[in-house]
């Protein structure tokens, strides 16, 4: 789960990481009173949307005034901010963030993310700090600082202490960015983040280090013990469909392609999607209906694939284990008449009660048809919907 920048600048602020003073806006008149508590300038309006390159695409304008700061805010506020991660249709800003600008002497980055391949948390931190970090990583991987974390030990002071080195910080910001690095290290363990992200990381005018800005994300598989994390989801930066395909516990995302596709299980979803490929076809989705999926969640899977005006055919891939192939058979036969499927429609079943299953589609009288194996499902859906194109 993501959040906005002013969530997480308040998260940091609560463990002791030292952030612009600031407050949220979602109308021109409250960033107005903003600035107006912030006293006098300059002043820096920002967009709040889950996407970074907001900069770049106009989302962030200073302001010396509090005029300026409602000339600034009329113009973000409401507008569609397209930048790389949002695509083109981009977002809507719809709140706003009114900080005092930070007198920033120097840049820097510092993160931690979790290492699924090394198994432990990762601290990474770069001299090159600022909106061009992404392309410092392909250009000159040699400026990005990795420090593995032992989960045992957790972040020593030691580790810390070589990468302010490394940087090049003198001693009296190194002692604050070993406080600093404790503090985002206690946050990223005690909130079960999977990214928390300081850039820039700011030394100020004072020597003060300052998170300038700041992204947080969460494992979703760990919200249920973060009640007030869970709060600060807004639902109005998540595609649609995946908020509703959330209400049925369902794992869902939304991709670019015609063919849906309906899977237990990740792993076997993500070789469906690659076998689809390999047919000519493209996946509009990943959708992982589990290993408990009842009749209820069949039915609400097939209703988000089929709010997709882009997919042309749907194809399901079920390896029954705990999962009963007849059960979800059952299920599809119900969703289809119910939603009236008019698009290609193709079932591969295998495992548990499989050939219980394949009667019940067989019996339905509907236009489902049969997969051998997974191949043979790929194949038949990319066949079926091209025929339909025409």
């Amino acid at each position: 789960m993501k959040i906005h920048e002013y969530q997480a600048a308040a998260l940091l602020k609560q463990y002791g990481v030292p952030v612009p003073e600031g407050t949220p806006a979602f109308t021109v008149g409250e960033a107005v009173k903003a600035a107006e508590a912030l006293g006098n300038g300059p002043f820096v309006v920002k967009a709040q949307v889950h996407s970074g390159g907001r900069g770049k695409a106009g989302g962030v304008k200073f302001a010396t005034t509090v005029e300026e700061v409602r000339e600034k805010a009329n113009a973000i506020l409401g507008m569609t901010l397209v930048t790389k991660q949002t695509g083109p249709e981009g977002r809507v800003v719809k709140r706003l963030l009114v900080n005092r600008a930070v007198d920033i002497r120097r840049e820097y980055y510092l993160s931690l993310t979790v290492d699924g391949a090394a198994g432990r948390v990762m601290m990474i931190a770069s001299g090159e700090g600022g909106t061009e970090i992404e392309q410092t990583a392909v250009d000159a991987p040699e400026k990005i600082l990795t420090v593995p974390i032992d989960p045992t030990l957790g972040l020593m002071p030691y580790q810390s202490r070589d990468v302010a080195a490394r940087l090049g910080l003198n001693p009296a910001e190194t002692k604050q960015f070993i406080r600093l690095a404790a503090a985002l290290y206690r946050l990223f363990i005690e909130k079960d983040c999977s990214l928390a992200e300081i850039n820039p990381l700011a030394v100020d005018a004072s020597g003060n280090l300052v998170a300038a800005d700041a992204k947080i994300n969460f494992d979703d598989s760990a919200l249920f013990r973060h009640p007030d994390i869970l709060e600060l989801r807004d639902l109005n930066e998540e595609a649609p469909r995946e908020v509703e395909a959330s209400k049925y516990d369902l794992n869902y995302i939304q991709l670019d392609g015609n063919i849906g596709c309906m899977v237990n299980g990740a792993g076997l979803a993500m070789a469906t999607m690659d076998i689809v490929q390999a047919f000519g076809g493209t996946p509009s989705n990943f959708l992982d209906v589990g290993g408990g999926a009842t009749a209820e969640k069949v039915a609400g899977a097939f209703s988000i694939l089929l709010s997709d005006p882009k997919v042309e055919g749907i194809f399901i891939n079920i390896f029954g284990g705990i999962m009963k192939c007849d059960v979800i058979a059952a299920g599809v036969v119900e969703a289809a008449r119910k939603l009236a499927v008019k698009v290609p429609l193709v079932v591969r079943l295998e495992g548990t009660n499989a050939e219980a299953g394949k009667r019940i589609l067989s019996e339905s009288g509907l236009s489902i048809t049969p997969a051998d194996d997974m191949a043979d499902g790929a194949r038949k859906i990319c066949t079926l919907t091209k025929e339909a194109r025409r």
